[in-house]
């Protein structure tokens, strides 16, 4: 497969192969239109939730399995996504992101229609699974449709994905718990599910071989429960237990045992589920370890930015969600801009660099958050943030794509955003304990300089109170906990920084190769027929994935496979 194993391979030119012909815009349009609608619904259900807990709390109880709505889907997510890659570069893209979306569909109905706090939590979970492969299947079929060296035009259309989630997930969500039901919320992602299932059905024709298979579901099960140990130390640590307790311990045993049998098992299976090639790839390693390192410091730290504008500021969960919009225009602006300018220098390398060092002057602004800070000061510094996301997220998962097989681009570009959800999940669970422990300290702190007795205090009102509550209490308990709020978030945002350096001088080591310009297929007339197939169903569509099309065609009557 040389058209994809070497960066390059299909340049003008080279010697013994066939340069692949793009898509129009169109047509590639058309293909991104049903895969972004399957990325959104999985950012949505993911953003959307958060203004509900609390009404989902009051009706179905279940207090102490709160954490478990949230901690359930995002477990199952990022423990299934490497199992996704590797199943689409087994059975085809097509049909694993079709069965994604499925299976997001039934359990999203089954979560709205949930009785209690078990099933809800349930359904949650086998969501995620649903969500895992969509977040991970829908940049690997991107990698099928556009070259790398074009991909970048296309960057902002798959970031506008996620800002557009983050913004509208929760004000989306306030307004159908206000207006209408807490169920809705899981609901109204069906109708844009179906949606990207007929799309994705009318457009999506993909080239597959026809192969035997032997899937590793013995490295699955290790690779699953390792992950899964490790994540729930990392969400229930210091919520359900306490981290110096036996069962941080005894998960953290776990995860550490399951992980290394699913070393040895990847070492010596015939498919393997995460192939150890993977790791010897300097660009996977290079791209994987900045990923992780940046979801750490961009997940675990942004997360918190609603409660600096509900706690500290006063604002309602709409207007926050609203008041991240700079977070988001600086994203998009950057990862429009940078897309094209790779398209058009076909250098890459530099956007990530650069834009991790904005990222963690951005970082360092967000420290300096207080009660008295402006909010268009505040989202000044959230548009440089944004700013510096922006050149990184998508070209990571470009190099990844650019400097792997064919064969291995499910599997790769899954592993790439497996990377960054772990690191996401740690900086969450890292930042969340930082934050608690700070306010420990800078609560009573305050409390004590403003002449407040702790018998005058509410019990819990200060840390563990919903903005309203904390909004309601009077003066100057309210300045004193809002200010002790706002020194503990300083706190969480300046840690991050560290982090945002780390990926800087990590990506220092990344070898930037020249953009392939051909989607590893060794004809592109492969993709412009399968398009084509959804409208002439006729057309001829090859039944190989690379090299020349076979000397003897299948008979009459029987058409190629196609997934």
């Amino acid at each position: 497969m040389s058209t994809a194993s070497s960066p390059g391979a299909g340049a003008p030119g080279a010697p013994g192969e066939q340069v692949m012909p793009e898509l129009t815009h169109r047509q590639i349009l058309t293909v991104l239109v049903g895969l972004m609608l399957g990325m959104l619904v999985a950012a949505l259900s993911q953003t959307i939730v958060a203004t509900a807990l609390p009404t989902i709390v009051g009706e179905l109880g279940g207090q102490d399995q709160l954490a478990w709505v949230v901690s359930a889907t995002l477990l199952t997510s990022t423990a299934s996504t490497p199992i996704w890659g590797k199943l689409s570069d087994l059975y085809g893209r097509k049909i694993m992101f079709q069965s994604a979306i499925g299976i997001f569909l039934v359990s999203s109905l089954a979560a709205g229609f949930a009785q209690n706090m078990g099933q809800l939590v349930g359904s949650r979970a086998v969501m995620g699974l649903g969500v895992g492969g969509l977040m991970a299947l829908s940049q690997a079929i991107i990698g099928d449709v556009v070259s790398p060296r074009e991909r970048g035009r296309y960057q902002g259309y798959i970031g506008s994905v996620f800002g557009l989630a983050t913004v509208a997930g929760p004000l989306l969500g306030g307004f159908l718990v206000e207006h209408l039901s807490w169920r809705w919320t899981f609901w109204v992602g069906i109708p844009i599910g179906i949606v990207a299932l007929v799309v994705t059905e009318r457009v999506l024709k993909l080239p597959f071989p026809r192969r035997r298979h032997a899937i590793d579901w013995l490295g699955a099960f290790f690779i699953v429960a390792g992950i899964s140990a490790l994540l729930l130390m990392l969400s229930l640590g210091g919520e359900e237990f306490a981290w110096n307790s036996a069962w941080t311990y005894g998960l953290t045993a776990v995860a550490l045992v399951m992980l290394a049998l699913a070393v040895w098992q990847e070492r010596r299976a015939a498919e393997p589920i995460m192939p150890p090639r993977l790791f010897a790839n300097h660009t996977f390693v290079i791209t994987s370890l900045a990923g992780f390192v940046v979801g750490v410091a961009m997940f675990g730290a942004i997360i918190f930015l609603p409660q600096y504008l509900q706690i500290v500021k006063g604002e309602s969960p709409t207007a926050s969600g609203l008041l991240t919009l700079p977070l988001m225009v600086g994203l998009l602006a950057t990862s429009i801009g940078s897309g094209r300018l790779i398209t058009r220098t076909g250098r890459y390398k530099i956007f990530p660099v650069v834009g991790l060092l904005v990222a963690a002057v951005g970082l360092t602004l967000m420290s300096r958050l207080s009660v008295d800070t402006s909010l268009w000061l505040a989202g000044v510094f959230m548009f440089i943030t944004g700013a510096g996301i922006g050149m990184v997220m998508q070209v990571l998962v470009l190099a990844t794509q650019n400097a792997v097989p064919h064969a291995d681009l499910g599997v790769a570009t899954s592993g790439a955003t497996f990377f960054r959800s772990l690191g996401g999940a740690m900086g969450v669970a890292v930042f969340g304990a930082l934050l608690t422990h700070r306010l420990r300290d800078t609560i009573p702190a305050q409390l004590t300089a403003a002449g407040v007795s702790a018998d005058q205090m509410p019990a819990g009102s200060a840390t563990q109170g919903s903005p309203e509550q904390i909004a309601a209490l009077p003066e100057p308990i309210h300045l004193a906990v809002t200010t002790g709020f706002a020194e503990a978030l300083q706190t969480t945002f300046l840690a991050a920084v560290p982090f945002a350096i780390l990926g800087f001088v990590i990506l220092l080591f990344l070898r930037e190769t020249p953009l392939r310009e051909t989607r590893g297929h060794s004809s592109g007339e492969d993709l412009a027929a399968a398009f084509e197939t959804s409208v002439d169903p006729d057309a001829h569509l090859t039944d190989e994935e690379d090299g020349p099309r076979p000397e003897n065609p299948p008979p009459p009557g029987k058409p190629p496979h196609r997934r």
